[in-house]
């Protein structure tokens, strides 16, 4: 069996890097149309991709309708 050479595990790692970052711009998309921090949940999913996930569906929301009160006024 052929071993790979350098070069070869060197593109192997250049793309799993590629597809972790892509992967951890889901959790920083899902909890910044909640309102909060893209690049807080991006740096959070980086290294704990799993809870960082569930932690974005899970939390609340921050730009909710029902939480801002209105500003209407009668005249």
């Amino acid at each position: 069996m052929p071993v790979l050479s350098a070069f070869y595990w060197t593109i192997i790692w250049v793309i799993m890097a590629f597809v972790w970052i892509a992967i951890a711009f889901w959790p920083a998309r899902v909890a910044s149309d909640k309102g909060h921090s893209f690049w807080g949940y991006f740096i959070f999913s980086l290294f704990f991709f799993p809870a960082a996930l569930i932690v974005a569906y899970v939390v609340k929301e921050r730009n909710s309708e029902k939480a801002q009160p209105t500003t209407e006024t009668e005249e």
